[in-house]
């Protein structure tokens, strides 16, 4: 039995788009269209059994309490498949909770990714890349992905890149202002610019 056939019928919805996606009767398309919430991550594994998981960053935090200091873990994880992609943190004691947890808290935040060829030295009208220039913040960081002909490659960070190839972008430029050392943030303002792509195109 495969793993999405198994999680199907174990699972007991606890929200009505949860019965319409174990019934089979609504798609991920018409849910990102009528902006419903999706609040059971097995809803996720379903409709996107090809999802693939990438673990950006592992820290310890220290919090000082009553009792004295606390360390916890820390976990940032992206996950993605061709056109779609979600971003979570959690912390917990040990670092495969953690990463457990945020893998969860991705998938409830999983959207549709815009691709085509925005390029102007290129416009072969294929996926390769994204329609328009595009921005997102986190914090103190910024970033601006900017469409840029097949062929051209990742040209950005090693985080951004991470994300980047997960969600099926191949070519990109980009620009990037602030601390850009913090990985958690600048993975988060890239999430944030490829959902205001998204936001754009449903708008106009």
């Amino acid at each position: 039995m495969s793993r999405t056939r198994r999680i199907e019928e174990e699972w007991i919805p606890k929200t009505k788009l949860g019965e319409l996606v174990k019934e089979g009767l609504i798609d991920l398309p018409r849910i990102f269209q009528n902006n419903l919430v999706v609040k059971e991550k097995e809803i996720i594994d379903i409709l996107l059994p090809q999802l693939r998981e990438d673990v950006i960053t592992i820290k310890m935090v220290q919090q000082m309490t009553a009792s004295g200091q606390r360390s916890r873990f820390k976990a940032v994880v992206i996950v993605g498949a061709d056109g779609f992609l979600g971003v979570g943190a959690a912390k917990s004691r040990e670092v495969g909770p953690a990463i457990r947890k945020a893998i969860d808290k991705a998938k409830l935040s999983v959207v549709p990714v815009q691709r085509g060829c925005g390029s102007k030295e290129c416009g072969c009208g294929g996926t390769h890349s994204i329609p328009f220039k595009i921005s997102g913040k986190c914090g103190s960081v910024k970033i601006n992905l900017i469409p840029s002909p097949a062929g051209v490659g990742l040209a950005c960070a090693d985080k951004v890149k991470q994300v980047l190839r997960l969600c099926g972008i191949e070519d990109i430029w980009s620009k990037t202002y602030g601390d850009t050392r913090t990985s958690e943030n600048l993975v988060k303002a890239t999430f944030d610019a490829l959902k205001n792509a998204h936001k754009y195109n449903f708008n106009v």
